[in-house]
């Protein structure tokens, strides 16, 4: 009620993008001050639960529920975020080189749609300035998005990846090849299996080289753009590749569907859309990937997952973990205790001991899967 009666009117009066660095410095200097991150954890994280522990790879996570790359781009802030309730969070997308990103102003907001609409363009210090803050001991899961520097042309992407991948692969948790965002020109043309194959391999083998004493696991993010036929593709080489996982989805370009006035959308400029309008089609995708991939294939699901019905479907539909960045700038900062508490009582409800337990296992009642946006007061 705090957050939405008063601190998020106050935030939408600024620029998004201010608005964002405000509110997560204000996090990060919480952290910091003795007693801050209990004082976090007390307010803010779920209590610790075994329905809610899920173990994936060679990890143990308090709770299924992450947050998505793209709001702690440099990895300046992890350690208050996993205070703040997030069972894992993943940095960045980082890359080799330092890069401001796209010309300001780069975020929106789409209220009526509970969306953001994004062209930041990968701004990130790169990745060798990051490999320190990431080298630390730390009390969160964090996986790692790597993505292709703007100057690298696209027949050097596999070596750019892989210097991101030998800084960061021996402090990540798990490592993730981002292909799919429609910002920095030509990356999703890196989706298409031919280009997309040399560049996992490639960073496949730096990191085994970069970390010989453990496997690393590594992710694939994709757009929820691709055509069938493409998702498929994409599943046959993650299974031949033997991949740890893949992350569906990232933002969309579609403008389909929304409620905001098309006049009002179209005088904002091109980018990626996040949130709600995605629900629908990420949710398609998943199944998609689940149908083609073993259970061995972790899928990370992200687009539209807005409260516990959402993250319930999702994991009912395959997806092990679920990630949220949208729908945290739209509900607050209660937002990943109430997801991870929501499912908890789902599991029970459903007879599970575990969420984790439920993976994958259809329900006869699917609750929310239509992709329908949900009327809901967002000031």
């Amino acid at each position: 009620m705090l957050y939405r009666h008063i601190l998020r009117p106050l935030l939408y009066r600024m620029d998004p993008e201010k608005a964002h660095h405000f509110a997560f410095g204000a996090l990060r200097r919480t952290a910091a001050i003795p007693g801050g991150k209990g004082m976090l954890r007390l307010a803010l994280s779920p209590k610790a639960d075994p329905a809610l522990t899920t173990r994936v790879w060679d990890l143990e996570l308090p709770s299924p529920v992450g947050l998505a790359a793209g709001f702690d781009k440099d990895a300046i802030g992890f350690e208050a975020l996993g205070a703040a309730g997030f069972g894992f969070v993943e940095v960045g997308t980082l890359t080799a080189h330092a890069q401001p990103g796209n010309p300001k102003p780069r975020l929106f907001r789409l209220p009526k749609d509970r969306a953001l609409l994004n062209r930041m363009g990968f701004n990130n210090g790169g990745s060798k300035a990051a490999e320190p803050r990431l080298a630390g001991s730390r009390q969160t899961i964090v996986g790692v998005n790597i993505g292709k520097s703007k100057i690298t042309p696209a027949e050097e992407a596999a070596d750019d990846y892989a210097l991101s991948a030998a800084r960061l692969a021996p402090h990540a948790d798990y490592l993730v090849v981002n292909v799919s965002s429609p910002n920095t020109p030509g990356l999703r043309d890196l989706q298409a299996v031919e280009s997309l194959e040399p560049i996992l391999r490639t960073v496949r083998e730096t990191c085994e080289q970069a970390v010989p004493s453990r496997r690393v696991p590594l992710l694939v993010k994709i757009a929820p753009d691709l055509a069938d036929e493409d998702i498929d593709a994409v599943a046959q080489l993650a299974s031949a590749l033997e991949l740890e996982g893949v992350i569906a989805n990232n933002t969309t370009i579609s403008r389909q569907g929304l409620r905001t006035d098309p006049a009002a959308v179209r005088e904002l400029g091109n980018g990626g859309l996040s949130g709600a309008p995605l629900k629908a089609r990420s949710l398609q995708v998943l199944e998609r990937l689940r149908a083609k991939l073993g259970p061995q294939t972790v899928l990370v699901a992200v687009g539209g997952i807005e409260d516990a019905d959402d993250a319930w479907v999702r994991i009912r539909a395959g997806a092990t973990l679920v990630q949220v960045y949208s729908s945290y700038i739209y509900e607050g900062p209660t937002l990943p205790k109430d997801l991870a508490n929501g499912l908890a009582a789902r599991a029970r409800t459903g007879g599970f001991a575990r969420v984790q337990d439920a993976v994958g296992l259809p329900q006869a009642t699917p609750g929310v899967s239509d992709g329908v946006a949900r009327s809901r007061d967002i000031g």
